[in-house]
């Protein structure tokens, strides 16, 4: 038998995205902040560990979790989770430790690019076994993040300026919101509507068929894709602002409304209103030509989208695949609460005429503290047998 740790992926990936989310953040603020800390973080850093460190370990935990039960074949669990952390970590305290060396190093890119490949050859079994179908463009979405990675370490190369450094994670950022527009899209109405239902509500969850099949992953990715390579595009513009409006009609179908009693519910909504309010930024930043807009887009996007719905899957999954009632605490509200701060304090400092001052100390304070009341509220169930004495 395995440790518990590694009987399930969520335990594993779900506690060190937590732990990584309450660690990297102050660490890299703190010397943004000209404090200098013992570890001199870059602005490159921060971008493609929200991405690829965060974002990555959050995606691994979700999708090793959720493909088991798409396919109905037995999770990974023991070894392979203590290989595929291994690789993860390594990465992580090699660019924390040598954080100059990003992207020039060939040992930290080595360890880096190592981690998707190694997901995917875990997820590729299950899901091809169950055929050829939609949940095995979840492999080609995978693809996609490791090429956005990869470009992270090619393209200073070529190109050393801060601007096409970071070509890459956004590309990264662009590829775990179409992730979100896929997933969110399937487990958001499903929730609720089951949710009402239990309630004794009518529930008719409205959809477009030309939104469900493809239309809202579709603008995101096509919109996202001429905004970055063609930056301050007015076809990108009026791209990015459909692609708000395809979301918005989307969500407006969900009755996010009508799950306010229910955080572990109403959290899902918010995140994915972030995916709205992020894209609409993005367009209008190329309008306006304002580069704090443009940057207000990206925090909404990241701070807010990606964050949220994180913190909002990985504390409803954890609960269900423990064994226990999807009933938040107080705790998990609060830690909820705070993140939402800390995404509207770090839109507002993108905003503000001074971007360094209180704001930004607001957003990375929420921040820290929403997750290390995730962890205080989730460490004991991650690291604790299921509720209800089954294996997992």
């Amino acid at each position: 038998m395995p440790p518990l740790i590694f009987s399930a992926a969520f335990r594993t990936f779900f506690l060190v995205t937590g732990l990584y989310a309450a660690v990297m953040l102050p660490l890299w603020l703190v010397g943004y902040m000209g404090f200098s800390p013992v570890v001199q973080l870059p602005s490159t850093w921060h971008a493609h560990e929200m991405v690829f460190g965060f974002a990555g370990a959050a995606i691994g935990g979700f999708l090793l979790t959720a493909v088991p039960n798409w396919t109905n074949t037995t999770p990974v669990q023991g070894r392979p989770l203590m290989v595929l952390l291994a690789v993860w970590l390594s990465a992580r305290l090699f660019f924390l430790f040598f954080p100059n060396t990003m992207p020039f190093s060939v040992i930290g890119m080595v360890l880096d690019l190592l981690y998707i490949p190694t997901l995917a050859v875990l997820l590729a079994k299950p899901l091809l076994s169950a055929g050829v179908g939609r949940n095995t463009a979840f492999l080609a979405l995978l693809g996609l993040f490791w090429l956005a990675n990869a470009a992270t370490y090619a393209i200073p190369y070529f190109d050393p300026s801060l601007g096409r450094n970071l070509i890459g994670a956004y590309f990264g950022m662009l590829m775990v919101l179409v992730i979100i527009a896929v997933v969110g899209g399937r487990i958001i109405p499903a929730f609720t509507r089951n949710w009402l239902q239990m309630q004794g509500k009518r529930a008719e969850i409205r959809s477009f068929a030309l939104i469900e099949k493809g239309g809202a992953a579709g603008s995101v990715a096509v919109a996202g894709t001429v905004a970055l390579l063609f930056p301050g595009s007015i076809v990108a513009g009026v791209l990015l602002l459909g692609a708000a409006a395809v979301h918005l009609v989307r969500l407006s179908g969900w009755h996010g409304i009508k799950t306010l009693k229910n955080p572990i519910l109403w959290i899902l909504h918010l995140g994915y209103l972030w995916l709205v309010v992020g894209l609409a930024l993005w367009g209008v930043s190329i309008f306006v030509s304002s580069y704090g807009v443009l940057l207000a887009s990206v925090h909404a996007l990241t701070a807010g989208c990606i964050s949220t719905m994180i913190l909002g899957v990985m504390s409803r999954a954890s609960l269900g695949h423990s064994g226990r009632p999807l009933v938040v605490s107080k705790v998990t509200i609060a830690a909820y609460g705070l993140l939402t701060l800390a995404a509207i304090a770090r839109v507002a400092a993108a905003l503000a005429s001074n971007p360094h001052g209180g704001f930004m100390h607001a957003a990375g304070t929420f921040w820290a503290l929403a997750w290390i009341l995730f962890l205080i509220a989730y460490t004991p169930i991650l690291v604790r047998p299921r509720a209800d004495g089954r294996m997992g």
